[in-house]
């Protein structure tokens, strides 16, 4: 019969680390957080301007939409007012809309499309509904009093060419100086990413919809 206690058996054996080799361990990683912070402080102390900045979520993944809502959130939080535009968007209500209208004297919210443009397969009047969102959007950016702008799916009516790139950018441009915007959606143009000051690209690495899951409320909308 094997010995458990024994030091040749590996059944049930543990590594048992010494209090020396914890106290090297944690010396070392003291070390290097005490280095990561001297670098972290010089970062900090290098960025002292503060000014509205201009964020694009983008790529084929899930979480763009998602994450511009939870900015609005943060904003919310620290009692800014906000702005929301949906292009695309419109033909069925979401759970950030339904959420948001709860607060309407902090959020104004515009779902403004009719739906995914291979289901509205109505390009001239994708052009009038988005044409007719960035006005509003316009309004929002020349709202002093509006802290931060989300654009959402933006980027769909500028890849299709929906609306002008160039007119876009210059009203982005002429927006006040403490305003915060957020664009979502796949495939950004390189002069928006240009311009943005934080851009992020969501990656798929898995997606429920490829299984057959259909899309969840609360989770997809």
């Amino acid at each position: 019969m094997s010995n458990l206690n024994s030091p040749d058996s590996n059944v049930g054996h543990q590594e048992v680390t010494s209090a020396a080799e914890t106290d090297t361990i944690n010396t070392r990683h003291q070390r290097r957080m005490q280095r990561k912070k001297a670098l972290m402080d010089e970062k900090i102390d290098q960025a002292q301007r503060a000014t509205g900045v201009l964020l694009v979520h983008t790529g084929n993944g899930k979480g763009k939409s998602s994450s511009a809502f939870g900015m609005v959130m943060r904003a919310l939080g620290h009692g800014m007012k906000v702005g929301v535009v949906q292009f695309i968007k419109g033909a069925m209500s979401t759970g950030e809309e339904i959420f948001l209208r709860r607060f309407p004297d902090e959020v104004q919210f515009h779902a403004m499309g009719e739906g995914y443009t291979w289901e509205t397969q109505n390009r001239e009047r994708d052009i009038e509904k988005a044409t007719l969102a960035w006005e509003q959007g316009k309004k929002f950016l020349n709202d002093p009093s509006i802290g931060l702008v989300v654009f959402d799916e933006l980027n769909i009516a500028l890849k299709y060419h929906y609306l002008d790139i160039n007119t876009v950018i210059a009203d982005l441009d002429a927006r006040p100086e403490m305003q915060h915007v957020v664009v979502t959606g796949r495939g950004a143009l390189p002069e928006l990413i240009a311009i943005a000051d934080t851009v992020t690209e969501m990656q798929v690495v898995k997606h429920a919809f490829k299984d057959g899951i259909v899309a969840q409320a609360g989770v997809e909308w």
